[in-house]
């Protein structure tokens, strides 16, 4: 009869007689059958009496269940009607609010069942004398347990992973509300943020921004890599969409970010993410000023097609102050730049020619070991540069150098296509 009790279609008439009697003689005394029901778990499952609460759950749920599978089957109904009590739910509702895995929640309903088999049906010729009409019974309710048990515990599993969703949706947007908070400069309780967001906010604050145009990357692995680079507890992660994460990192010194000391992370850094780090900074303050640092961190990146795995903003910090206005930065570059500002590989190798003599204050020695080239090579490209330029390397250095940078970090997003375009 597949999971029904006490039906008539495919059981013999004494049969289908004696479960409903047996089912009505063991709901007389559900109760205390529940207690027990509850020793039998408690002594398998110690979570079960974690609190007085979830011990009195667990004990509903006991009750409620038993005397709704016993009375399905003292009324014919078959198991597939079933559905989970209210103190059942309740329960899984209280296992996932608790933090247990839903592997202990199910056990409940397995160490249930158990109990049912080796408590209730172990003492059945009690109820039923006659040993064949026992067995047909004792076969009957077996099935019909089984069937029970497996239908209510996937609707209690249901039910905790919905109320498990619940919980994980309130502590995500609690963690962005207190996070757009102190982005945004907002009063805030620090203690309870700290809570919130299981983050000190007391010690240096190094914000990051990682993001990929693909689906494969794991994001979080990145974010935590970021974390033990610096040796911090996990950070602070923050997803913002699909293919972007925001992450701070605390500790008790500033850590270093030049571009050296970030090597060995640049390492770990799969070849489709790129990190925009800010630079370093004290307290509440310093979670937002760095965060506000690797967001304009990440647009340099972007403009400028950077390939390298990370970035300091310090790296960038002069051309993000120079390029809020890119049509600006622009015009700025093309007239400090004149036919210089031309995209194009000669023009390139001269423009790395002349910011490399004005770094190295005019030593062409120098700027020469910086290039790998030989001194003459970079000699004839700056006089080059120069003509290219309609003005000698002397005249307003500073815009000349600060021009040559833009150039540089930024490339096509300055430059034109031809000479005297902008």
């Amino acid at each position: 009869m597949g999971a029904s009790a006490g039906g008539s279609a495919d059981l013999p008439e004494p049969v289908v007689i004696e479960l409903r009697r047996t089912a009505a003689e063991l709901l007389g005394d559900v109760s205390s059958y529940a207690d027990d029901m509850l020793d039998y778990i408690l002594e398998r499952i110690p979570e079960a009496a974690a609190d007085d609460d979830l011990r009195g759950l667990t004990l509903g749920s006991c009750s409620s269940n038993l005397e709704a599978a016993l009375s399905m089957v003292r009324h014919g109904i078959d198991a597939s009607a079933a559905t989970a009590p209210v103190t059942a739910l309740e329960h899984a509702r209280a296992m996932a609010a608790r933090g247990y895995s839903v592997d202990v929640m199910l056990r409940f309903y397995r160490i249930g069942h158990a109990y049912f088999t080796a408590r209730i049906l172990a003492g059945i010729t009690d109820v039923v004398p006659d040993p064949a009409l026992a067995l047909a019974v004792v076969t009957d309710l077996q099935r019909f347990a089984f069937a029970y048990a497996d239908r209510i515990s996937s609707e209690v599993a249901a039910e905790y992973v919905a109320e498990l969703d619940r919980i994980q949706n309130r502590v995500r947007a609690a963690r962005t509300d207190a996070v757009r908070g102190l982005i945004a400069g907002d009063k805030i309780d620090l203690g309870r943020a700290e809570r919130t967001l299981s983050h000190r906010l007391t010690g240096w604050q190094t914000a990051f921004v990682c993001w990929t145009d693909g689906d494969d990357a794991d994001l979080a692995r990145v974010g935590a890599a970021v974390g033990a680079h610096f040796g911090s507890p996990p950070p602070l992660l923050v997803p913002d969409g699909a293919h972007a994460l925001w992450g701070w990192v605390s500790t008790t010194r500033a850590p270093e970010v030049a571009p050296e000391d970030l090597a060995p992370l640049a390492e770990q850094v799969p070849t489709n993410v790129r990190i925009s780090l800010g630079t370093p900074a004290q307290g509440p303050g310093g979670f937002r000023d760095s965060h506000a640092q690797a967001q304009r961190g990440r647009r340099i990146i972007e403009l400028s097609g950077r390939a390298a795995p990370v970035t300091s903003y310090a790296e960038v910090a002069l051309v993000d102050t120079m390029s809020g206005d890119l049509d600006l930065a622009r015009a700025f570059v093309a007239t400090e730049l004149g036919a210089l500002a031309v995209k194009g590989r000669r023009e390139d190798e001269e423009r790395r020619a002349l910011l490399a003599v004005l770094a190295a204050q005019g030593g062409l020695a120098a700027a020469a070991e910086a290039l790998g080239v030989h001194r003459n090579t970079v000699l004839q490209r700056m006089r080059r540069a120069e003509e290219r330029r309609g003005r000698p390397a002397t005249e307003r250095v500073v815009e000349l150098h600060a021009a040559l940078r833009l150039a540089q970090v930024l490339g096509p997003a300055v430059l034109t296509t031809e000479p005297g375009a902008t």
